[in-house]
């Protein structure tokens, strides 16, 4: 005869229990050690040329919009100020990057609320910069994989509203924007964890000193952005520029601290900083590494241009102050030392000093220094890297930091 095992209710319940928690435990092993498939790849990859005014951001627009494989626009954040002259940027940081969003998925019904009625390609502010839109499908003018003409695009490739500009974005496998209107990387978080984008951030910066020149010469050009810039604060016009540039100074610390020191995880690997003067003495590896940055290769075709482009013989003129041309590359980084009064220097040097150091750039103390021009103004790039190094007193650590130029 078979005895009848009882088992009270409450050792019942333990035992499902344990059951369960036991069940848990194996399928949290199973999840640990069973390999893992890859992230799914983007089909896109979108990169924000994130600079200032004047600080060599349309020439390395340009080193983006001529590759075949890319759709560029030039600040199209300029709308969202155009609608709005008489506040700060502070106000319209977050209207910025909500139409970076939307035009980076290639979704141009955002220009909606900031164009005319009319929404004609040729309103989307400097348009014919974009060689993907003097190309076909928005504009048979030039074969894609050809440089375009900027002039010639201007005449030929308008066309009545966006929807072939939204066609054209989305054939391209990078979405490039160039920007000068954002001041911190913080307004980006909500882009940099979309989980549909693969962002990446290029941070250009120059020697303040070189700005200050270069704005100088088309100084009403900037009435209205140093006016935004400077929240519209009563400022003595023989300032605005000083306190415009001390302004971009601490907005290019701000950046790079953010992005270097302590970046969140969703940060890491997406930013990388250049300045101007490299690009300008070394342009093809500087050029090849962005390029490598992104996921893009050098053409001949492109490698020819930059080369024609940078090294010219002259420094170009206030007319083509906005435009790419022939230059000497290396004689438009220096232009400054010659040119820029030495009391302007010195205070723009006030105005930036520690955004001086944190990019690289040496000050000068007097004009002799300024305009000796065997006086190296560049610090060499160096890696990021941690030094930690034991104090001979008392044992003590310091921690010493470099970061990447």
């Amino acid at each position: 005869m078979m005895s009848r095992c009882k088992i009270s209710y409450p050792s019942l319940i333990v035992l499902v229990l344990l059951q369960g928690m036991t069940l848990l435990m194996f399928y949290g092993w199973y999840v640990q050690v069973k390999p893992q498939s890859p992230p799914p790849t983007q089909s896109k990859v979108h990169v924000l040329l994130l600079s200032s005014w004047r600080s060599g951001s349309s020439f390395m627009g340009q080193v983006f919009s001529q590759h075949p494989s890319v759709f560029y626009l030039m600040e199209p954040a300029w709308h969202v100020w155009s609608s709005a002259p008489r506040v700060g940027m502070h106000f319209l940081r977050m209207a910025v990057r909500d139409l970076i969003h939307r035009v980076f998925q290639c979704d141009f019904s955002v220009m909606d609320s900031y164009m005319p009625e009319q929404r004609n390609m040729s309103k989307l502010f400097m348009w014919s910069h974009s060689r993907a839109l003097c190309s076909p499908p928005a504009c048979s003018l030039t074969p894609r994989g050809q440089l375009s003409n900027q002039t010639q695009c201007y005449k030929s490739c308008d066309s009545e509203g966006l929807q072939k500009v939204e066609d054209a974005c989305n054939t391209y496998s990078h979405v490039v924007l160039k920007e000068v209107r954002f001041f911190e990387l913080e307004s980006l978080y909500p882009l940099l964890k979309d989980p549909t984008l693969d962002f990446r951030i290029v941070h250009l910066v120059r020697d303040p000193r070189a700005v200050v020149r270069s704005k100088e010469q088309t100084a009403g050009s900037f009435v209205r952005d140093n006016a935004m810039v400077l929240e519209q604060r009563n400022i003595p016009a023989s300032e605005v520029q000083f306190q415009a540039i001390q302004e971009i100074c601490r907005s290019h610390v701000r950046i790079n601290e953010r992005a270097m020191l302590k970046p969140p995880p969703f940060l890491k690997g997406r930013y990388k900083m250049v300045r101007f003067e490299d690009i300008a003495f070394n342009p093809l590896k500087e050029i090849n590494d962005i390029y490598d940055f992104v996921g893009l290769q050098m053409t001949p075709e492109l490698q020819d241009w930059i080369i024609s482009v940078t090294q010219g013989k002259g420094k170009g003129s206030t007319k083509d102050a906005f435009d790419i041309t022939s230059r000497n590359a290396k004689a438009v980084t220096q232009a400054w030392r010659k040119t820029l009064p030495f009391s302007k220097v010195k205070k723009v040097q006030d105005a930036c000093k520690g955004a001086m150091s944190l990019l690289g750039y040496r000050t000068v103390d007097n004009e002799k220094e300024q305009k000796n021009m065997d006086v190296d103004l560049l610090v060499p790039k160096v890696p990021f890297k941690f030094n930690w190094e034991a104090s001979p007193r008392r044992g003590r650590i310091h921690l010493h930091f470099q970061t990447s130029l």
